[in-house]
């Protein structure tokens, strides 16, 4: 706050103090951006202390970076706004995708491969298990795998697999999932709910139901006196967590009591002492 702009207006001094702490917050609670500041900034400060003959070689540092986790955004300043260094800027835009000089910034941007999206549809049991697809581009066969935990709308990037573009860059595929619903299962996220029907006596005086996960059936130990609608959870039973397979949602099993249409001689007589009995 001492040296933010709004307090120091005009004063460059300020400016250049307050771009410092940016940058000393911004590399210091990232891993990634930490140690990549360290690997290069000798190398900065060399051409700094010779007086900045030349250009610093930006391509050198900003090259192969879009093959690692992109960011897509349309303009690096939207995220971390004006409050940086040129080099700064450059160098941990770059591992965005976005690399480059100040001065070639906007034409790389402006000729960055279109993205393209093809449905793909995929069973229930296969969001849970995962999934594999052949997609077909331009007379080439890839193999994609659909990791579990998958929903309807989740989006599979195939780096550089989709059509080529005019600049002679293919386009980033992206499959867009389709789940097929499974009528036992109600989704919410990696959260599920399914109905499971007993008799009255067991709603009554207890008893046991088997419910459908999509692991395979388990059984439910129902208590006495359980209601109508009345809801078990069931920790670990739902789906997978799409970053995370080894974690899953859980499963609801809602209760539905089954009231007989027709009763024999005997049992009707049992009720009717029942009633009695209130």
């Amino acid at each position: 706050m001492k040296y933010h702009p709004d307090r120091n207006p005009g004063n460059k001094a300020a400016e250049d103090k307050f771009k410092e702490i940016n940058e000393a917050n911004e590399v210091l609670r990232d891993a990634q951006k930490r140690s990549r500041y360290d690997q290069l900034g000798a190398d900065y400060a060399t051409w700094q202390q010779r007086g900045q003959p030349g250009n610093f070689n930006w391509e050198q540092w900003t090259a192969g970076q879009r093959g690692g986790q992109r960011v897509d955004v349309r303009d690096f300043e939207d995220i971390f706004g004006a409050g940086f260094s040129d080099f700064f800027t450059q160098i941990f835009g770059g591992m965005g995708g976005m690399g480059g000089t100040p001065q070639t910034r906007t034409r790389r941007r402006s000729t960055q491969p279109r993205a393209v999206e093809t449905p793909v549809s995929i069973s229930f049991d296969e969001a849970y298990h995962g999934a594999e697809r052949m997609v077909e581009v331009e007379g080439r066969r890839l193999h994609v795998k659909i990791p579990p935990g998958a929903q309807t709308g989740t989006r599979v990037r195939m780096a550089s697999a989709g059509p080529m573009e005019q600049t002679g860059q293919r386009s980033d595929l992206y499959l867009v999932v389709q789940v097929i619903p499974d009528a036992r299962f109600d989704q919410q996220g990696s959260d599920l709910t399914t109905e499971v029907t007993i008799d009255m006596v067991s709603a009554v005086l207890g008893g046991q139901v088997k419910v459908p996960t999509p692991g395979g059936e388990v059984v439910l130990t129902i208590p006495a006196g359980t209601q109508p609608g009345q809801k078990f959870r069931l920790a670990g039973r739902g789906m997978p967590l799409l970053k995370n397979a080894a974690q899953f949602g859980d499963l609801f099993a809602r209760v539905m009591i089954q009231i007989p249409k027709q009763l024999t001689a005997q049992q009707r007589a049992l009720f009717e002492k029942l009633r009695d009995l209130r």
